[in-house]
């Protein structure tokens, strides 16, 4: 990067919310660029002691006299209400106040961005391309929506022109970036809570690819028959890039190959052979998330044999089919999956990777609106699962109505249906009490979830450790 950016440098800005992942990130690139930071948030933390460090005036609790004189803007993250008392003192003395997006947009434009988007695959992608880029010396500054425990953070500050971030299409935040690459995994339906319908979705992907910088990049997975609507409608001239499994494609996957769970296969650039490489990452799902990273690097300048040797030393992102361990013969996962497509995808690979004797899956659903929305394509997704426990529906952002549209008793009536083992247990303990009387050596669990499931896994294995 050169130099620190004159707009931003001796500037101060305040972080209500600042303890989140993606705010804390944004908070470490300004002030890398030169700005004073404060901020607040309900909790103290190591996100919050990290930033402490790096000079950050972090407070707890969020009360108006946290807004100093000479605050120059205040960034809100999503959870923000127009009541908090920050937020309330910081327009009544005039200062400026941008919501994440539209600060992460802000900081985008100082650098070479690159924005990865899609339903699916968002936080893997950036890690992963996070990771290759590091290791192969380009240096790239990065906000990703989970730890990448081989970069020791979810978030980075390098020296280099690129910066790689999550493009998210909740509440259309994505239009707030304009990249000089964006990359485009997957288009679902989703957020329906926020969108009409699928084709309203489709045309918000639309509207976010146009305004990639006009000399600017698009990779896109052309297989997916939303993103293909997507390329359709952009202008003559665009730069696209595009990526697959088969021959169609400018980066495609040949000769491809399971050998112990994990796959294996040839990259073709253009026709040529590039060279073979293996993924750690279990799941087909996963060589498409590597051709979108493959694609990614070359664009940035990384050397092609460089990246193929680099990209299986990838170890994965919190929570993402994550081992918490294996103890008296049970396996236990965690993994972030909360909509059916992910579920597949995740059940699929830990059967591919682990073949257990039997797979327990507890999943909680994160919204009852996405609960209802997509209720059916739930009850299917779990067939890959031996048994099934469900406990309540993770509250976020639902309106009444929706909580009594539906429950977690619902879906688990629905899975039986599908011809699939599924209970409700509502408590985390009592779900606990009952892999403790039931699980057998042999057998994996996976906690899977966007909510706070993943306690379930560490309260189980601690019990596995004490108890084998």
């Amino acid at each position: 990067m050169a130099g620190v950016n004159p707009s931003i440098s001796g500037k101060q800005y305040h972080f209500i919310g600042a303890g989140g992942i993606g705010m804390s990130g944004l908070a470490k690139l300004l002030m890398k660029n030169g700005a004073t930071v404060t901020g607040s948030d309900q909790e103290d933390s190591i996100i919050v002691e990290n930033l402490r460090r790096l000079g950050a005036d972090i407070r707890i609790g969020h009360t108006a006299s946290n807004v100093r004189a000479g605050t120059d803007a205040v960034v809100i993250s999503a959870a923000i209400l127009v009541s908090n008392p920050e937020l309330v003192a910081a327009m009544e003395k005039g200062c400026k106040v941008y919501k994440y997006a539209q600060m992460l947009g802000e900081l985008m434009d100082r650098y070479a961005g690159i924005a990865v988007c899609g339903t699916h695959g968002k936080s893997t992608v950036s890690g992963w391309l996070a990771f290759v880029l590091e290791e192969a010396g380009i240096s790239p500054s990065y906000i990703v929506g989970a730890e990448i425990p081989q970069l020791g953070d979810s978030n980075g500050v390098g020296d280099g022109k690129y910066f790689i971030a999550e493009a998210c299409e909740y509440d259309r935040s994505f239009l707030n970036l304009h990249p000089e690459t964006a990359v485009i995994l997957n288009i679902e339906q989703d957020h329906l809570d926020y969108y009409a319908d699928e084709d309203e979705i489709v045309n918000a992907f639309a509207e976010f690819a146009s305004g990639v910088k006009p000399k600017g990049t698009i990779i896109a997975n052309i297989s997916d028959p939303n993103v293909a609507k997507v390329l359709q409608r952009q202008k003559k001239g665009r730069k696209i890039i595009t990526f697959g499994c088969g021959d169609a494609y400018d980066f495609c996957a040949r000769n491809i190959e399971l050998i112990d769970g994990l796959y294996h296969f040839d990259v073709f650039h253009h026709g040529d052979l590039l060279g073979r490489t293996g993924i750690s990452l279990p799941g087909e799902h996963n060589i498409l998330n590597a051709l979108a990273v493959i694609t990614a690097a070359v664009s940035a300048e990384a050397e092609g044999k460089l990246i193929l040797e680099l990209l299986d030393k990838f170890s994965g992102i919190d929570r993402r089919i994550m081992l918490k361990g294996t103890i008296g013969g049970v396996t236990v996962l965690d993994d972030y999956a909360h909509h059916p497509t992910e579920i597949r995808a995740s059940l699929s690979a830990i059967g591919q990777r682990y073949a257990p004797e039997r797979l327990w899956c507890i999943f909680q659903p994160h919204q009852y609106s996405r609960t209802r929305f997509l209720l059916d394509d739930f009850a299917e997704s779990f067939k890959l699962a031996d048994i099934t426990i469900v406990p309540e529906i993770y509250f976020v952002r639902d309106t009444a109505e929706a909580r009594n549209e539906v429950n977690a008793e619902v879906l688990v009536e629905r899975i039986g249906r599908e011809g699939s083992e599924a209970v409700f247990i509502d408590d985390f303990s009592r779900i606990c009490e009952y892999l403790k009387a039931n699980v057998k050596g042999g057998d994996l669990v996976v906690t899977m979830g966007a909510g706070d499931i993943w306690k379930v896994a560490d309260e189980y294995i601690q019990w596995l450790r004490r108890n084998s």
